[in-house]
């Protein structure tokens, strides 16, 4: 009779015994149900920002229409539990199991640590006198305008641009510049990660080879985490504020009738991408909201925080 085996050290080889497959299906517990939950709805969200349907994400992704209702649904396949088991035993947070790549600078890692035990207005001082002791001498004269599509950003930008005598440039021709192709294309043939990869080169050039512009994002541009981080950094950023029914409404005014033909709920869904997109959005320098008023008001009201 064998005698029992002590448990190996942590540094001793793992056996190369073969090991029976798991079960496919797992008990569910109301902390895995909840989970998934949370996991669905964020997913959504994140979907929604973007202004993505579900029918572009399956197509850009090659995830299945079904499976995507499920995942939005809190029905997510039970290998995320399993990996979500992996990270809890490793008491490490799951977005490091899932990041693949070179492993972060130990500085960046404390760093983050550290930012993450401080309060909401402690993070907004902490990034201000970040921004404020590594800013670019050149950010005040680099001028950006965001905000959802009717807000006002092109009507605004070339009068701003006009009045400062620097060039006038949308973000969106630069793309199709670098792109060789308009951005309905880019969207259609690469779908939303390639248009992603141009918006960011774009920006990039951008900022390289010119010192003075008043330049208009698209409205989706604070979806993109790391691109937005670089606008905030490099140029003095402007967020043109509207409500969802002046959003409508100047975008119907401008002869796209879209938005009413082919969506039904299209009010609901602009409503979810503003709130979706506000805390981003936030971030801008200055904030000028153009509700209700006349372009020549929200232009002084723009003259008031822009000084190069």
């Amino acid at each position: 009779m064998h005698e029992p085996q002590p448990d190996p050290s942590p540094d001793a080889p793992e056996s190369t015994d073969a090991v029976a497959p798991e079960s496919s299906a797992a008990p569910s517990t109301g902390d895995d149900a909840a989970y998934l939950r949370a996991l669905g709805e964020h997913v959504r969200d994140l979907r929604v920002r973007r202004g993505m349907t579900r029918a572009i994400l399956a197509r850009d992704s090659g995830v299945s229409m079904r499976y995507l209702a499920q995942l939005e649904g809190g029905e997510g396949n039970i290998s995320i539990l399993r990996l979500r088991q992996v990270a809890q035993a490793m008491a490490m947070p799951l977005e490091e199991i899932v990041r693949v790549g070179p492993e972060k600078a130990a500085e960046l890692t404390l760093l983050e640590q550290f930012l993450s035990r401080l309060s909401q207005p402690q993070l907004v001082e902490a990034r201000a006198l970040l921004r404020d002791n590594f800013e670019t001498k050149s950010r005040r004269q680099r001028i950006a305008l965001v905000g959802l599509r009717g807000a006002g950003k092109s009507t605004l930008g070339k009068m701003l641009a006009a009045h400062l005598q620097v060039h006038f440039i949308e973000l969106g021709t630069v793309i199709e510049q670098i792109a060789g192709t308009p951005v309905s294309l880019v969207f259609s043939l690469y779908g939303q990660a390639a248009y992603r990869r141009y918006e960011r080169r774009a920006l990039e050039w951008l900022i390289e080879t010119h010192e003075r512009f008043v330049l208009s994002t698209g409205g989706s541009i604070s979806t993109e985490p790391a691109t937005f981080d670089e606008l905030l950094s490099s140029c003095y950023t402007v967020w043109l504020k509207a409500s969802p029914a002046e959003h409508m409404e100047r975008v119907v005014a401008q002869g796209d009738q879209r938005p009413m033909d082919d969506n039904r709920e299209a009010m609901k869904d602009l409503e979810r991408i503003l709130l979706g997109r506000e805390p981003m959005y936030r971030k801008a320098d200055a904030t000028v909201n153009t509700t209700g008023q006349a372009i020549e008001q929200s232009f002084a009201e723009l003259l008031q925080y822009v000084t190069v």
